[in-house]
């Protein structure tokens, strides 16, 4: 069930920079109204002062998405402030260290920021969208979650695209849809060491606007990474040839 982004009222975590930012900018031209989220209260705020001098509406709500009482409230104040939330962009997402490198404290904050924080957030969302019959709900993933690259990193990627697609099951004829994006390499802050030149995060941005207009349970951006996922599906043994030991686990 597709419906209008003017209007629609939407939250974007790891809005600060990025995906996250790129997003809320392409949402607010579109005529939605933004609540920001995300650690770094003076880049929010550096993001909303953008939209607001762009005729748009921003407000931003700080927030550490690593603790389920933020995250929790977080839900609580948006939906005081605009009365409901439409659309909710799981976008917050960290990268991570080698495995053995490390440690518990490490791969806790990757699994609570990639993987529990949109857990949490959505649970807290949903009924709101269930009751109104009407919701979009669009999870960040990332080509990792299709082709094994990094434990830690893939490990959380692999689990929110399996959280995704079973939402997008479940919700089928609701009037709220789920949706997936699932990113290869964009330039952002995660990938500024990386001296290719990789597409930006509006691409991303746009993708994700017309998810909400128009919903599909997974998109793949930019679309030449599909090949790789087709040959990841079809000949595994070539992917495990090809990334055998490209990276210290």
């Amino acid at each position: 069930m597709a419906q209008k982004v003017r209007g629609a009222v939407a939250l974007v975590t790891g809005a600060s920079s990025g995906i996250g930012a790129a997003t809320a900018l392409e949402l607010a031209r579109r005529g939605a109204k933004l609540a920001l989220a995300a650690r770094r209260a003076d880049e929010l705020a550096g993001v909303a002062a953008a939209i607001t001098q762009a005729g748009g509406e921003a407000r931003v709500f700080p927030t550490d998405v690593t603790d389920p009482r933020q995250v929790e409230r977080l839900a609580a104040d948006v939906v005081a402030a605009f009365g409901r939330v439409d659309v909710l962009i799981n976008n917050a997402g960290i990268g991570a260290p080698p495995l053995i490198d490390s440690s518990e404290e490490e791969i806790a904050r990757i699994v609570d920021v990639n993987l529990r924080a949109p857990m949490l957030l959505t649970r807290a969302l949903l009924p709101g969208m269930l009751e109104r019959k009407r919701g979009a709900i669009i999870s960040i993933a990332s080509v990792a979650g299709h082709i094994a690259t990094d434990p830690l990193y893939s490990g959380t990627k692999f689990g929110l695209r399996g959280f995704s697609i079973a939402l997008h099951r479940q919700l089928r004829g609701s009037g709220v849809t789920a949706s997936l994006v699932s990113p290869g390499f964009i330039r952002t802050p995660l990938t500024s060491a990386r001296r290719a030149r990789l597409p930006g995060p509006e691409i991303v941005a746009r993708a994700v606007a017309r998810l909400v207009e128009r919903p599909k349970r997974e998109v793949v951006v930019p679309r030449y990474y599909r090949g790789a996922i087709w040959a990841e599906r079809l000949l595994p043994w070539l992917a495990d040839r090809a990334l055998a030991g490209r990276r210290r686990p």
